[in-house]
């Protein structure tokens, strides 16, 4: 053991927009062993509670209040607090446990689980998440946050038992939804340069994008289609291409803007299937899809959707096929075959790019005798 750390230490790392700093009390340095097991949980957890950690909890909870972090960009503080206080590579049950005792005593519903000699690390979620294990407790749904370290080692959910240990502060459910970007550091932004054709005229921008954002998402779930498509981008993105958009559609009417959109969102970046680019399906946020040289439907269509609501804010539908996502726009009067949902028409808008290319109101011809089903409907609060 380091013996700065025996009389308590002081930490500090950048954190995206901030600095975080806090003072790790040398009575919360529990020695644990490498081999997960509950009886190891248990004299962490009792040694670690008797210890002066109030002070550590106090500063992620003011760090997170300060930034307005949400639940998952607050997690990767937990992560980045739990490597510095015991990294990750020397011992993987006691960064672990770290993890969950912070989040637990933040006042997360989190629980362990070991077997095989493994730790597996849950938390309590009331949403709609399709691609983590998951148990259930009383009703309650809670899904793993380390799966993915364990890769293919990962064994069925019978194979780990649950630890009972109750922590009185750990009661709240945890969210995946991301409603708000940190401001990163605007040195930590580079220029990228992109352009498609409209209307016989090049169009060029150049976008500030950072590459925390895709640390930010690297094990993201598959979430439910409200909380995808309302990710929003983070400040300098945003700054470096919202009001040139605007300034470019102003002597446009709305379908034309539209138009213009779908037209960017389909021709300003490389299509590629997430199978054949990741091996498995990935659902990039916005500026995730700026970010990146490739993307797909799904990345499109929330791109198009994100574009559409910032700049016209007008009512959408997403429709989803057996293998494709795409949008349908409310405007004041259909275009070409409107779709009714709910007693209201829309008109096809497709971002992604297809054999044919699709105007307003104009459907692939491979979907046209597809089944769908509308799942997310978007309807703009009237001020």
């Amino acid at each position: 053991m380091n013996s700065n750390i025996a009389m308590g230490q002081n930490y500090s790392f950048d954190f995206y927009n901030g600095t975080f700093n806090f003072k790790l009390d040398s009575t919360t340095v529990i020695p644990t062993a490498n081999a997960a097991s509950a009886a190891e949980v248990s004299k962490f957890y009792s040694s670690i509670s008797s210890g002066d950690y109030e002070p550590l909890i106090s500063s992620l909870k003011e760090y997170q209040k300060k930034y307005d972090l949400n639940d998952w960009i607050y997690y990767q503080l937990i992560r980045k607090t739990a490597e510095e206080i015991s990294p990750k590579a020397n011992n993987y049950f006691r960064y672990t446990l770290y993890k969950w005792f912070l989040l637990s005593k933040c006042g997360y519903d989190a629980r362990l689980a070991v077997g095989n000699n493994q730790v597996i690390f849950y938390v309590r979620n009331d949403e709609d998440i399709s691609d983590i294990p998951f148990f259930m407790v009383d009703g309650k749904k809670f899904l793993c946050l380390n799966y993915h370290d364990y890769g293919k080692l990962f064994k069925q959910a019978d194979t780990y038992k649950p630890v009972k240990i109750s922590v009185p502060e750990a009661k709240n459910a945890f969210s995946y939804k991301v409603t708000r970007m940190p401001d990163f550091k605007p040195d930590s932004y580079q220029e990228k340069d992109i352009a498609f054709s409209y209307r016989q005229k090049v169009q060029h921008f150049k976008l500030k994008v950072n590459e925390n954002v895709q640390t930010i998402f690297k094990n993201y779930p598959v979430v439910d289609f409200e909380s995808y498509f309302n990710i929003p981008l983070s400040r300098e993105t945003y700054s470096s291409l919202i009001p040139t958009l605007k300034e470019n559609l102003k002597h446009l009417d709305k379908k034309k803007g539209v138009d213009y959109l779908m037209k960017f969102t389909r021709y300003s970046f490389l299509y590629e299937d997430d199978s054949e680019n990741y091996g498995e399906e990935k659902r990039f946020s916005p500026e995730q899809t700026l970010l990146s040289t490739y993307s797909d439907c799904d990345d499109r269509a929330a791109l198009f959707f994100y574009l559409v609501k910032e700049i016209y804010d007008l009512p959408m539908i997403a429709l989803l096929y057996p293998k494709h996502l795409t949008i349908a726009v409310q405007f004041d009067t259909p275009i070409g075959k409107a779709i009714t949902y709910k007693g209201k028409k829309y008109s096809y808008c497709e971002p992604t790019p297809q054999a044919q290319n699709l105007k307003i109101g104009q459907l692939s011809a491979n979907l046209k005798d597809s089944k769908y089903q509308v799942v997310y409907a978007y309807e703009p609060i009237r001020r």
